[in-house]
């Protein structure tokens, strides 16, 4: 693991690439993942699981149109301080493309993206080789969507993943959201965004009312 070559006063210098996609689409599951190591599956995250069962595997394959290809790739950069693994990367003679695999939709411009530009970095440096770009393949419409990592997504990935790092770095758990994005979330059990208890409140004295004499 990339985790375990870290200095001991810095346990966090290098994220996982899942987290920096987890912590720019909710800070609270980030944290409820990668430090309380609390998890729970619902349709969704099992629909997830069969669809990486092919991907998983790891190793050469060609696709369908004789693209050379590797499954389940490890990937780190050292500078950026991200490791993960890559779905499968496409290799090009002009250089290796990742493609990332949603079992459901893709929304450009979404945390996904974020995600796809740490790979795209990590193949860069490990390849020496320019990757302008990656692939998210959505299963649930059957579509690959090109994401091009250019300066201004390069700069969103670097500021979320310091604060990903920071958010580590200090095992904070922030509150919960509580808005849309609860309702079909796996963690919404162990997360309980409804239970927002003003702990300030519990210990405040209320005013006195007023007696009639």
């Amino acid at each position: 693991m990339y985790v375990d070559d870290q200095p001991a006063d810095r346990p966090w210098a290098s994220v996982p690439i899942s987290a920096i996609e987890h912590f720019a689409y909710c800070q609270r599951q980030a944290a409820l993942i990668h430090l309380d190591r609390y998890f729970d599956d619902n349709a969704d995250t099992q629909r997830g699981h069969l669809a990486h069962e092919v991907v998983d595997r790891g190793g050469p394959s060609l696709s369908r149109d004789g693209t050379r290809c590797w499954h389940a790739l490890p990937v780190a950069d050292a500078e950026l301080g991200v490791h993960g693994i890559c779905d499968v990367v496409e290799l090009h003679p002009h250089g290796p493309v990742p493609i990332e695999h949603k079992s459901g939709s893709y929304r450009p411009g979404s945390a996904t993206d974020l995600q796809v530009a740490a790979q795209v970095l990590c193949l860069r440096t490990m390849f020496d080789a320019e990757v302008p770009a990656g692939v998210v393949f959505a299963g649930r419409h059957r579509r690959r969507y090109d994401v091009v990592v250019d300066a201004d997504l390069e700069h969103r990935l670097r500021t979320v993943v310091k604060d990903l790092r920071s958010m580590l770095d200090t095992a904070a758990l922030p509150a919960p959201v509580n808005d849309s994005r609860c309702r079909r979330c796996s963690l919404r059990q162990g997360c309980m965004p409804d239970a927002r208890l003003d702990i300030g409140s519990v210990f405040t004295p209320r005013p006195l009312g007023h007696w009639d004499d």
